[in-house]
């Protein structure tokens, strides 16, 4: 491992590797602040700028800076706009755009890159340490256990529910599992639901949802409430940078857990940054106590520093069962692996040995990358910030445009825009009504894979039976029962203590 580690540094530290994971760097968090332009297109568009490079090793170095660039910057429109375009950045709007409408956006921008730059580190850590012995542990997953693995994410839906709102919190589920059945079964090869619409043959588009659920509505709720945006106009606000000693203190236990938990998810091949972020957001929302957890979705800091560190530590988690199984654990690490046999490297067990400068190599640039990324983003969060300054006259328009080049650059239709506008309309009477709509959201990312799983773990055993026969599939949905279970009987007590005190009083 010390020479592999060594190999890696004297691999790493060229000129040319340092200048690419700077750009890469770079290329990815500009690209990922852009709403709609997730890692998937740059790097799919970069792949043939990668394997003109030669090296696989700095061709990888490239990739992988642009993949956890993407991620770090991804949390900026979610942010200041609430238009998260990549679905691991949709819990980061929960509460850093309420914090960015208090005045807060410098401060939530900075939580944010700290908790990304830990969460990335500590990902890289555990990765060097722990790569080949995760390696065994991601190959006990399959079909049956993502299945419930999904369950257990769904069960979770309450956090994201704000107080007396689980009932609707889980009819907005349902409607987003709904959706996500919506083109071609992963049973039966012919498409669902799509009324005649052959643009809804493969279903709807993440980003057109994204965009339509949070971003269009806000830029209607800025046209109907003058109101509005007076919070987010104070240019001292914006500058205020300062994390306060308290506030440290707060989020630093969360960045430790999420950072763990989240790499740790990534490990699994299938689960990815989405599945870590919002289940990092759920966990921290049900542990936290009293006040703390009604701050929940209303700018919270530890709901903004949960799914930023989760999701750049499962970026980095996403990486074992690439490189030492051959396994991608997400659509981007599929396009990664596409550019490693197209750079005549196979990944896999013997990569280490083959090949032990590309592996250990990679590993290390991820150190670089997310000191890069840091030093890259601090400077320039005032400037971002100042997003939310420009005139409301200026920022709608903004809003509208990003949103519908967002939805059209997704599938190069026009019938996403009308998507965009008819579901934009209904999300915003939705809000009016008081309805939550990140449930929605989560159900339909969520849905879409519980239901790939499960089509081929009924395939593989003939039957249910997989749910009670598999030991870890077994666990994981009583897990998902007791996420359930759990916080109705804690509001139950309460409520009983409650009305105990008052009978006494």
């Amino acid at each position: 491992m010390l020479e592999g580690i060594m190999l890696g540094l004297e691999t790493a530290f060229t000129f040319q590797n340092l200048l690419l994971v700077v750009a890469g760097c770079l290329i990815g968090t500009l690209i990922g602040m852009l709403p709609g332009l997730g890692p998937m297109s740059i790097i799919a568009i970069m792949i043939p700028v990668a394997i003109n490079i030669g090296d696989p090793a700095a061709a990888l170095i490239l990739l992988a800076g642009v993949y956890y660039g993407a991620i770090f910057g991804g949390s900026t429109s979610s942010i200041l706009i609430n238009a998260p375009g990549v679905a691991g950045t949709v819990a980061t709007a929960f509460d850093g755009y309420p914090l960015a409408r208090q005045g807060k956006a410098g401060k939530a921008l900075t939580i944010a890159a700290i908790s990304s730059f830990s969460g990335g580190t500590i990902g890289a850590i555990l990765l060097l340490i722990f790569a080949p012995a995760l390696s065994s542990v991601a190959l006990l997953f399959h079909s049956a256990e993502y299945f419930a693995l999904m369950i257990v994410g769904l069960s979770a839906i309450a956090a994201f529910a704000g107080t007396g709102q689980v009932a609707k919190a889980l009819m907005m589920t349902v409607a987003g599992l709904m959706l996500a059945t919506v083109g071609e079964s992963a049973l039966f090869n012919a498409p669902r639901f799509t009324m005649g619409i052959s643009d809804l043959q493969s279903g709807f588009s993440f980003v057109t949802l994204a965009m339509a659920l949070f971003a269009l509505p806000e830029a209607l709720f800025l046209i109907l409430d003058p109101k509005r945006g007076e919070a987010t106009s104070n240019s001292e606000a914006i500058k205020d940078l300062r994390i306060t000693r308290e506030e440290a203190k707060k989020i630093a236990p969360v960045i430790a857990r999420q950072s763990i938990q989240g790499f740790l998810i990534g490990v699994m091949p299938g689960a990815g940054a989405t599945i870590a972020s919002f289940l990092g957001y759920a966990v921290e929302r049900n542990i936290a106590k009293g006040e703390e957890q009604e701050e929940f979705g209303k700018g919270s800091i530890k709901g903004l520093a949960a799914p930023e560190a989760a999701n750049n530590a499962a970026c980095t988690g996403s990486f074992v069962p690439l490189l030492t199984l051959g396994i991608p654990g997400s659509g981007t690490t599929a396009i990664l692996l596409g550019a490693l046999v197209a750079l005549n490297v196979n990944p896999g067990p013997r990569l280490m040995i083959d090949n032990p400068s590309i592996f250990w190599a990679v590993i290390i640039s991820m150190y670089i990358g997310n000191f890069v990324l840091l030093i890259l983003n601090l400077p320039l969060i005032p400037y971002i910030a100042k997003l939310l300054t420009i005139p409301r006259n200026y920022l709608i328009p903004f809003i509208l445009f990003f949103t519908m080049i967002g939805a059209y650059i997704g599938q190069n239709n026009a019938t996403e825009l009308l998507l965009l506008i008819g579901l934009g309309i209904a999300a915003t009477i939705l809000r009016f009504a008081d309805y939550p709509l990140a449930p929605l959201l989560i159900g339909f990312i969520l849905g879409g894979m519980m239901e790939n799983n499960f089509a081929r773990a009924v395939n593989l055993t003939d039957g249910i039976s997989f749910m009670y026969e598999r030991p870890m599939t077994l666990a994981l949905l009583v897990i998902g029962a007791l996420l359930i279970i759990v916080p109705a009987c804690r509001k139950r007590l309460s409520k009983i203590r409650k009305g105990g005190i008052a009978d006494g009083d």
